[in-house]
C-alpha cells in the first residue's frame, strides 16, 4: 500500500506537530525530525503501517520528557513556602552574605534592562529585584512579580504600593505554569529559583509561551559540583550548571551568553526564545 499524496501528509504532520510539538517541550531536533521522517517516507515509498510506526516512534520522543514531568523531579522542595513566615525570609533574602544580595550591582548591570521593557521575576521571593527592576523599565515598562507563595505576592504588592512603584503587577504561579500571558514579556529573570522547580519541562514551557518572539532568560542558580559544593547545596539543588541548561534548551531555547566570574557560587546565563 503506498502513501497518499503530499497535501494529505502534510496535513497529518500538521495535526501531529500542533498536537505533540507546540504544546509539549521537545528539542529543535525533534521538531526537524517530523520533516525528516516525512522526506524519507514520501521519497522512499514506504508503506503506511511504516510511516505511522516512524510517526509513533517520533511521537515517543517528543512527549518523554512531558510524560517524565507528571511527577516532581524534587517533592516538597516548596513545602517551606507554603506559609512562609514573611519577615523571617526577608533577614535570609535580603542580607550580607548571600552571593545575589552582594552582587545585586552587577546582576542588574548584567541585565540591561532598558525603559518600556515588559520583565517577569519568576520565584520573585520577597521582591528584592522586582522592586529595582521597577525603576529601570519606567513607566511605559512592566514588571511580573510571579512567585508560588501568595504570601510573599502579597507582601510584594504592599511594598510596591508603599513605594509608588505602580509598573509591578502580582502572580501567583502553578507548581508546573508560570501563569504569565501569550507574548507577554521580553525578560525573565529566574534567579536562585530553577531548582525550586518541580516540573521544570511545563514551567519552562509556559516561559517560552510568555515571552516575546526572541524573548530572553536569565537564569542564575547555585553551582552543583560533587566535591566543591558544601552539604546544604549537594542535597538542596538537585543537579548542575550542564542539566539545568540542558532542560532549558530542550524546551525550545538557544544559550547565547554567559557571564563568567560574576558571582561567587552562582553562574549567570542568558537564553534566547526560539
Amino acid at each position: 500500500m503506498h502513501l497518499p499524496s503530499l497535501p494529505l501528509h502534510c496535513l497529518a504532520l500538521k495535526h501531529i506537530r500542533s498536537q505533540h510539538l507546540d504544546s509539549f517541550n521537545p528539542s529543535l531536533h525533534n521538531q526537524r525530525c517530523v520533516a525528516d521522517i516525512y522526506s524519507i517516507a514520501y521519497i522512499k515509498g514506504h508503506s503506511m503501517f511504516r510511516f505511522t510506526a516512524l510517526l509513533l516512534t517520533l511521537i515517543t520522543l517528543t512527549t518523554a520528557p512531558l510524560l517524565a514531568q507528571e511527577k516532581s523531579v524534587k517533592p516538597g522542595i516548596n513545602k517551606s513556602f507554603e506559609s512562609p513566615d514573611v519577615p523571617k525570609f526577608i533577614e535570609r533574602f535580603e542580607r550580607e552574605g548571600r552571593d545575589v544580595f552582594d552582587h545585586q550591582k552587577e546582576i542588574l548591570a548584567a541585565l540591561a534592562l532598558k525603559p518600556g521593557m515588559k520583565v517577569a521575576d519568576v520565584g520573585a521571593g520577597t521582591g528584592l529585584f522586582t522592586r529595582q527592576f521597577s525603576p529601570r523599565v519606567g513607566p511605559c515598562g512592566k514588571v511580573y512579580a510571579v512567585d508560588i507563595s501568595e504570601e510573599f505576592t502579597s507582601h510584594i504588592k504592599k511594598t510596591a504600593k508603599e513605594q509608588g512603584l505602580t509598573n509591578i503587577q502580582t502572580v501567583v504561579c502553578k507548581p508546573d505554569s508560570v501563569e504569565l500571558p501569550p507574548n507577554s514579556v521580553d525578560l525573565v529573570f529566574i534567579c536562585d529559583t530553577y531548582h525550586h522547580f518541580e516540573y521544570p519541562y511545563k514551567t519552562m514551557r509556559s516561559i517560552h509561551r510568555a515571552l516575546k518572539p526572541g524573548g530572553e532568560v536569565v537564569l542564575i542558580d547555585f553551582q552543583r559540583i560533587e566535591g566543591v559544593s558544601d552539604e546544604w547545596i549537594l542535597g538542596h539543588v538537585r543537579a548542575g550548571q550542564e542539566v539545568f541548561t540542558k532542560e532549558i534548551l530542550d524546551s525550545g531555547f538557544v544559550q547565547i551568553d554567559e557571564k563568567l566570574d560574576l558571582l561567587d557560587e552562582s553562574y549567570f546565563v542568558r537564553f534566547r526564545k526560539q
